[in-house]
């Protein structure tokens, strides 16, 4: 009489470096929000022991979130400092609004060109959300609406979603990233620019089929922004929100 078949051996996956991945992008996330929104602000050092007691984690999800938030340029690591949110400069926010209208007015102009009924609809659709959200919590400028805050990335998304280029649209994101932290900087030294819609003109041309016209508001709207924070900058270093 042959013996009875045997189970198959069942191979249990390690749970733990799910665990530790899921960890590690908790405290990504948490601190590249507190550094865009310069709650962390520039040249603040980051003690991974400190940030291991914070977030009750060890020391593996806090090194891998650091590295990922160094890759991005918003942290920076020194031999002898360790790690520390990445400076600004108005050397900086002058390449970085440089590269922005270069490129995003590349991205712009190729969203007309192509004319899809998609990308007109979801242009118009952000706008309409953007226009609708109350940008400020509240009375005080200089408490940001995580609402507003999101609309306005998804209509800058929209602008530039036509564009039938994964890699404009990946660039343009996080050039997008980069400048909100110069952005915040002048929200909390409670600079503000003229009453006015400014991205209606730009949704607008863009609809109307102006490259030309949409490119330059769109320029426009960069620099009066990048112009804004010089100033802050000029005054010494952002301080905490």
């Amino acid at each position: 009489m042959s013996a009875a078949p045997q189970p198959p051996d069942i191979v249990r996956s390690d749970p733990e470096p799910v665990a530790k991945e899921t960890l590690a992008s908790t405290v990504y996330g948490q601190l590249r929000r507190e550094i865009l929104t310069v709650e962390l602000p520039p040249d603040t050092k980051l003690n991974i022991r400190s940030l291991c007691e914070r977030f009750s984690v060890g020391l593996s999800p806090v090194r891998e979130a650091l590295s990922r938030l160094s890759r991005e340029h918003l942290v920076r690591q020194t031999d002898h400092r360790g790690f520390t949110v990445a400076p600004v400069s108005k050397s900086d926010l002058h390449d970085l609004t440089k590269a922005r209208c270069a490129l995003d007015g590349m991205a712009l102009r190729q969203s007309i060109e192509g004319r899809q009924q998609s990308w007109e609809e979801q242009l118009l659709v952000s706008y309409h959300r953007l226009f609708r959200t109350p940008r400020f919590d509240g009375a005080d400028a200089k408490l940001r609406s995580p609402a507003w805050e999101d609309a306005h990335r998804q209509f800058h998304a929209a602008l530039v979603a036509g564009c039938g280029s994964r890699w404009l649209m990946n660039i343009s994101g996080q050039l997008f990233e980069a400048a909100e932290r110069y952005r915040h900087i002048g929200r909390i030294a409670g600079k503000s620019r003229a009453q006015g819609d400014e991205h209606r003109p730009i949704m607008e041309a863009a609809l109307a089929y102006d490259a030309d016209l949409a490119i330059e508001l769109l320029n426009r709207h960069y620099q009066t922004t990048a112009e804004l924070v010089e100033t802050v900058l000029s005054q010494g270093p952002p301080a905490e929100s």
